[in-house]
C-alpha cells in the first residue's frame, strides 16, 4: 500500500488529487473541498506545506508526490501555487495543475517582487515581522504573520468574524524566503492548467492572480469571494478541480 491507500502499482485513470495550502494556513483550509471530493471517489492528500521558502517547500512537496502511485492532479492555494509549479517539474506523475487564488510565477521571478505589482492586494500593510531560529549557532531568520486586527479584511473578508478570529489565532507564519527565493522553470509551461480567480482577493490580489493564470494558459473560472475562496465557496472550487480531474483522466484513456 502507498501513502494514498492504493495498492502499489495500481495506476488507474482517475488521478489522486493533492491539495497544497498556502501561507498563514494549513491543510484544514481545504476541508470543504475534500469533503466534496471524497464522496465522488477521489483519493485526496493535503500535505503540510512547511512554509520555509519556495526551494524547501517545493522539495518537500515533490517528495510527497514521489510516494504516490499513478497520476496526480496537483492543486495549490495562494503561495502554494508557486510551490506546486516548482515541485511538479521533478514529479513525472503530475498530469495537471490547478491554481486556486494562487501565484503562478515564471522562471526567475520572486514572489516579493511580483506581488508588489498588484493594485488589489493590501497584504503587505497587514504583515508583522517575527524571528525564528535558523541554525545551531543562534542564527535567526525572518518570518511573517498577519496582524490579527487586519486578518479578516486582508485575508478572508467574506467569512464570519468569529471564524476569522480563530483563523488569525491559529495562522502559521511564513518565512521571508517564500518571498525572496527565485522560482525555477514553471511546470505550467508543460502541463495543462486550471485556475480559480477570487474576484475579491485582497491578499494575493485578484488582478495579479488573473494575469498569471492567463499567462499560464489556464482554464479560468472567476468566483465572487475572498482570498480563501476554497473556504467561502468550496463547491465552486470543487467543481473546477473535478473538471480538471476529468480532463486529466480522459487524456490518459
Amino acid at each position: 500500500m502507498n501513502a494514498t491507500g492504493q495498492q502499489s502499482g495500481q495506476t488507474g485513470v482517475q488521478p489522486t488529487i493533492v491539495l497544497v495550502h498556502g501561507a498563514f494556513a494549513d491543510g484544514s483550509s481545504w476541508n470543504g473541498v475534500i469533503e466534496r471530493l471524497q464522496p465522488q471517489g477521489y483519493t485526496v492528500v493535503a500535505p503540510a506545506n512547511p512554509l520555509r521558502g519556495v526551494g524547501t517547500d517545493s522539495a518537500y512537496t515533490a517528495s510527497v508526490l514521489s510516494q504516490i502511485d499513478g497520476p496526480v492532479l496537483l492543486a495549490g492555494h495562494s503561495y502554494g501555487g508557486a510551490v506546486i509549479s516548482n515541485a511538479a517539474t521533478s514529479a513525472p506523475n503530475v498530469a495537471g495543475l490547478v491554481f486556486v487564488a494562487a501565484f503562478a510565477p515564471d522562471d526567475g521571478e520572486r514572489l516579493g517582487e511580483v506581488s508588489s505589482e498588484s493594485k488589489d492586494s493590501v497584504l503587505n500593510a497587514a504583515l508583522v515581522q517575527r524571528q525564528y531560529p535558523a541554525g545551531p549557532g543562534g542564527e535567526t531568520a525572518v518570518e511573517f504573520a498577519i496582524n490579527p486586527a487586519l486578518f479578516r479584511d486582508a485575508f478572508a473578508a467574506d467569512l464570519p468574524a468569529e471564524t476569522t478570529a480563530l483563523m488569525a489565532a491559529t495562522q502559521r507564519p511564513v518565512a521571508a524566503a517564500a518571498f525572496t527565493d527565485v522560482c525555477g522553470p514553471p511546470a505550467w509551461k508543460k502541463l495543462p492548467s486550471w485556475a480559480v480567480v477570487a474576484t475579491g482577493d485582497k491578499a494575493a490580489g485578484a488582478d495579479l492572480v488573473r494575469s498569471m493564470a492567463r499567462r499560464a494558459g489556464a482554464d479560468i473560472v472567476e468566483v465572487e469571494g475572498s482570498h480563501v475562496i476554497m473556504i467561502s465557496q468550496p463547491q465552486a472550487v470543487t467543481d473546477h478541480i473535478v473538471k480538471a480531474a476529468r480532463a486529466v483522466a480522459a487524456a490518459r484513456q
